[in-house]
């Protein structure tokens, strides 16, 4: 890592993407450099003002676009366009790079393009000793700066691309190369005009130009991804001394909590559900898994979403439009969830295995990874039969060495907490 050195108390700047899992992620992270006594100042989007305030940070405030005419609920942009894209989700993979992932690099680089000048003023006005940044396109502003600055893969490691590793978004199994090629291929197309353009964006704003069919650069100083060892990838290329793997990062929520007695303790398993704050915006899908779950002889815990307005919850079913996660996870038997970065490392470090219904980004892959290295079930999102669904309930409630197995994980993954190990490795860029 590139010289660097704190002397006493540091500023350090975290800039995650506008979606709760990359905040939460970097929330984690801050909370131990807080404790610390560094100054943690959290630059948000205006949708998410206070939410950062509340859990004892400092924000700075952007937009990635005009504003909006009526007030927005936190990350409504990424609401609106998974609601309005999901027809696209049925699709196999290599069908949506046209159709959803360039669009959504698209929206991204836009984002970017639009909130330049008002990041270089932040980071003027903060005045940061280092920047944390959690996204996946670049940031002119930040090299600009001339500041360490710390990326954070919090979405896949099949994002830091190898020949030797599936390609990201596809979904495709590591131990099968079928396609990989006419994968890349077809991804490499899709966005080509596009990372063109982008490119030549980040090259006169000072970050200099990006690598082929990539959006962000890797930081001169610290790289961290989000991954536990037990399902991480083979590489055949290995990574530069300035990549850390982080095996888990979940930030510490106190939450007091009184749940229905019938489903804490009633007959059954305790599930957990949430396919995260984007996909539940699938309101029939999500329709459709109440339906189904409601026939269980189960309990579930459901993350009910911002549409949670939309659709009831069944008699076994106890749920919110936000709960505290963290808190939850330790509760349950099994997860059923979207396969998103976060929620499947949360389930690793608490020890749960999964049932994985993936709908876009890096959820394929993640819901590929848990199936092929066999921490969970992958079942395919909008065809999946009741009886599936049910049944893949059962045997992973009824599978004891899985469950021994993903509690001696949740065992080694605590003892060293990823917060900790990123906060150490942040403080000694000396």
């Amino acid at each position: 890592m590139k010289g660097w050195t704190f002397v006493g108390a540091a500023t350090i700047m975290f800039f995650p993407e506008g979606a709760f899992g990359p905040t939460n992620n970097c929330v984690g992270i801050g909370q131990v450099l807080r404790e610390r006594g560094h100054r943690v100042v959290f630059v948000i989007e205006e949708s998410f003002a206070g939410s950062l305030e509340a859990q004892g940070f400092e924000e700075r405030l952007m937009r990635l676009g005009p504003p909006p005419e009526v007030e927005e609920e936190p990350g409504q942009f990424w609401k609106d366009f998974i609601r309005d894209t999901a027809p696209v989700f049925r699709k196999p993979t290599i069908e949506q790079l046209g159709e959803f992932i360039e669009p959504t690099w698209r929206a991204l680089c836009d984002g970017a393009r639009y909130v330049d000048d008002r990041l270089r003023e932040i980071i003027d006005e903060v005045g940061p000793e280092v920047i944390v940044e959690d996204n996946v396109v670049c940031f002119p502003a930040i090299h600009h700066s001339g500041r360490p600055w710390v990326r954070i893969v919090s979405c896949n490691p099949l994002e830091v691309t190898d020949a030797d590793v599936p390609p990201v978004f596809s979904g495709y199994p590591a131990g099968d190369r079928t396609g990989w090629d006419e994968f890349r291929a077809e991804y490499a197309g899709a966005v080509a005009n596009l990372h063109g353009e982008f490119s030549a964006f980040c090259a006169e704003r000072g970050a200099g130009p990006l690598r082929a069919a990539e959006f962000i650069h890797d930081s001169d100083w610290l790289n961290l991804y989000l991954y536990p060892a037990e399902v991480d990838y083979a590489r055949g290329t290995p990574l530069a001394p300035t990549w850390h793997r982080l095996d888990t990062c979940v930030r510490r929520q106190q939450a007091s909590l009184e749940l229905p007695s019938e489903i804490v303790e009633g007959d059954g398993g305790l599930a957990y559900l949430s396919l995260g704050s984007l996909g539940s915006a699938d309101v029939d899908l999500m329709k459709r898994l109440v339906d189904v779950l409601s026939r269980a002889p189960h309990r579930f815990l459901v993350s009910k979403g911002p549409q949670a307005s939309e659709f009831e919850l069944a008699d076994n079913m106890w749920g919110d439009e936000f709960v505290p996660q963290p808190a939850l996870l330790p509760l349950a038997d099994v997860v059923i969830t979207h396969g998103g970065n976060n929620t499947t490392t949360e389930c690793f470090h608490f020890g749960k295995p999964m049932i994985a219904l993936p709908l876009f980004w890096d959820q394929y892959d993640n819901a590929q990874r848990v199936a092929e290295t066999g921490f969970g079930i992958r079942l395919q999102t909008y065809e999946f039969e009741d009886g599936e669904l049910l049944g893949a309930i059962d045997r992973l409630l009824g599978d004891d060495a899985l469950h021994a197995r993903m509690a001696a994980i949740s065992s080694r993954v605590q003892r060293a907490p990823g917060t900790a190990t990123a906060a150490d490795l942040i403080e000694r860029l000396g």
